[in-house]
């Protein structure tokens, strides 16, 4: 077996070794693992999420801030009937219930590529906040590392390249623990924190900067703009229902379950979290984050205790991004497969894992951390509009998949499944009104461009198919070939490049552009003997072109010969060392360059390989 390379060697050691094929099944997640990989992201968003309520709120007065306490019931009873209509769109669709596989099935192709694009951003965006959020928590613990949070974000978005690589149970194993770590930390923090409720030694939070009241009216709009903040709670809840394939047998009982085990952690943390800052008077901080101001308050200090909450919430957060590298790769994978997006994101690398589509997550999410600086409130406004579109589209296509379906309780069913709908869409159209202005407008111009993108991908490919098929295809007469070889002069690889091109066809031309009268007279000496009874060409070139006159030849042969065969053969030598190139022209690739959109014409390389 030859030794590898360098660059094989170190993909090896990032990526691990390959998987067969046949071993796919082994790579399943369990509920434990499933929890950790795919709602990492639902959970993780407890973090942030009554932040950005009280950020609203606090903009009318301190005193305004009780108000997060009956938002955040309202949102936990939505997630609720989210999560209860997510988990009859598993049992239906066992290969998995994403949005755009149930608008496929029964809206059509622009309510599934609405969907599609709508998820696309959705996961994009939840990389970036995610990990922003993730650092913000370091930050708040170690100031000192502020002025790095982009650099920190890249950073952590490496990691999460670098596990997703290496496959679904690593990056299950992987995450696992520090989403654990996180929940546990989180209860227990919840925990001490009602028992000084109950026991009445609560003290208020000093806050360290503050954001300031702007004296702002408590309008309806200010609240729905506190409401539409505080949904962010709700991101990640679709990602069971994408992965249910990924899941171990039974694939629906599996993946429902853990569906609500999520929906439980997530409701008590979200309104545990909400509750607790409003009894310690915790007001939005423009350095600390909420649960960072918490965990002061209820630890009573800077402590190891305090540090563990918050290393666990740093974790969560960013590993909460893998959410949607189980989730972007995989839909892009079947766009692919329907053809409306490049066929490179159907591959699986050698880990079984859609390598292409997580190296352009991360590089879009990169992108985005670098353009907002790294900033969580920067990017929370455009999060939500593709959530609750795929929402919405989702729960609609399941009312028309139970009524198609019929059975006796297909009413009950649809019913599940349409009070969703409307509340997603009522959603929708709340976090639409409130965030457009704040950068949401992006999102909405970003949709409808991705799905004329899928469009003009699938015709593009049904234009391919309809010119490469068989169909009333009948033989033509034989073409005749003719082979041209450039060449420089007479030497070992022109010469092995003028024997293969005589197995190609009995016209084969040798072709020589005269730029040196002196060069050319040796050429043509040595030519009776090297040449072997082929014609040398010799073309004339006043202006000392090498390529003008070989381009223009080779035209008069395509006139000359229209509807057969041109086949240009180059020797080419190969250096032993990849920085020898430097020391040679690259005639070679500018003929391959001239001539590649030529009709009929085939190019071919005659390697000779230098020795060291």
């Amino acid at each position: 077996m030859p030794e590898e390379g360098l660059l094989p060697q170190l993909k090896r050691l990032v990526v691990g070794r390959p998987i067969p094929s046949h071993l796919a099944h082994h790579e399943r997640l369990s509920r434990a693992t499933g929890l950790a990989v795919l709602s990492s992201d639902a959970l993780s968003s407890v973090a942030y999420a009554t932040e950005e309520v009280l950020r609203v709120l606090v903009l009318v007065g301190v005193g305004s801030l009780w108000l997060a306490g009956p938002i955040a019931f309202a949102i936990a009873l939505i997630l609720a009937v989210v999560v209860f209509s997510y988990r009859q769109t598993i049992y239906a669709y066992p290969s998995g219930g994403g949005a755009y596989i149930v608008a496929k099935d029964n809206l059509g192709e622009t309510a599934a590529l609405t969907a599609a694009a709508s998820l696309l951003i959705d996961y994009v965006l939840t990389v970036a906040v995610s990990i922003a959020a993730g650092v913000a928590a370091l930050t708040s613990a170690v100031p000192q590392l502020d002025p790095y949070r982009v650099e920190l974000a890249l950073a952590f978005v490496l990691v999460l390249v670098i596990g997703n690589l290496r496959g679904i149970r690593e990056s299950g194993r992987i995450f696992a623990i520090p989403t654990y770590f996180f929940v546990v930390a989180i209860l227990a923090l919840l925990a001490v924190g009602a028992w000084h409720v109950l026991t009445g030694t609560v003290h208020a939070v000093h806050t360290v900067s503050p954001v300031q009241p702007e004296g702002k009216t408590l309008t309806l709009f200010l609240l729905l703009t506190a409401f539409s903040n505080g949904c962010t709670a709700m991101t990640g809840v679709e990602a069971v229902s994408n992965g249910v394939p990924a899941f171990k047998p039974p694939e629906s009982r599996n993946a429902a379950a853990t569906m609500l085990m999520m929906l439980v952690l997530a409701v008590t943390m979200f309104l545990g979290i909400t509750l607790l800052a409003h009894a310690y008077q915790i007001v939005p901080s423009q350095t600390e984050t909420v649960i960072s101001q918490l965990a002061r308050g209820i630890l009573g200090s800077r402590g190891v205790p305090y540090y563990l909450v918050q290393a666990g919430t740093m974790l969560i957060l960013v590993l909460a991004a893998n959410t949607a590298y189980a989730d972007f790769p995989r839909l892009s994978s079947i766009l692919a497969r329907d053809g409306y997006m490049p066929r490179q994101f159907m591959n699986q690398g050698d880990r079984l894992a859609f390598s292409n589509g997580i190296i352009g997550l991360s590089v879009l999410a990169g992108v985005l951390l670098v353009i907002f600086g790294g900033d969580t409130h920067a990017l929370i406004p455009l999060y939500m509009i593709g959530v609750f579109v795929s929402f919405t589209l989702s729960q609609a296509g399941m009312v028309v998949h139970w009524r198609r379906l019929g059975g006796s309780r297909w009413r009950t069913s649809a019913a599940v499944n349409g009070i969703g709908a409307v509340v997603t869409g009522l959603v929708l159209l709340i976090v639409g009104a409130t965030k457009a202005t704040e950068g949401a407008w992006i999102v909405m111009v970003l949709i409808p461009l991705i799905v004329v993108l899928c469009r003009t991908t699938r015709r593009h490919y049904a234009g391919v198919a309809a010119q490469l098929t068989l169909r009333g295809w009948e033989p033509s007469a034989p073409k005749e070939n003719t082979v041209v070889v450039p060449i420089s002069g007479m030497q070992r690889a022109v010469v092995e490049a003028l024997e293969y091109a005589r197995t190609l066809s009995h016209d084969v031309r040798a072709v020589y552009v005269n730029i040196d009268p002196a060069a050319t007279a040796q050429l043509q000496a040595q030519w009776s003997h090297y040449g072997n009874g082929l014609p040398l060409i010799v073309l004339d070139s006043p202006y000392r072109s090498l390529m003008e006159p070989l381009l223009e030849y080779i035209d008069q042969i395509r006139t000359h010969h229209a509807g057969d065969y041109l086949t240009v053969v180059l020797p080419e030598f190969v250096p032993a060392r990849w920085w020898h190139h430097l020391f040679h022209n690259q005639r070679a690739l500018l003929i391959k360059g001239a001539l590649l959109f030529a009709p009929n014409t085939v190019v071919t390389s005659v390697p000779f390989h230098l020795r060291r």
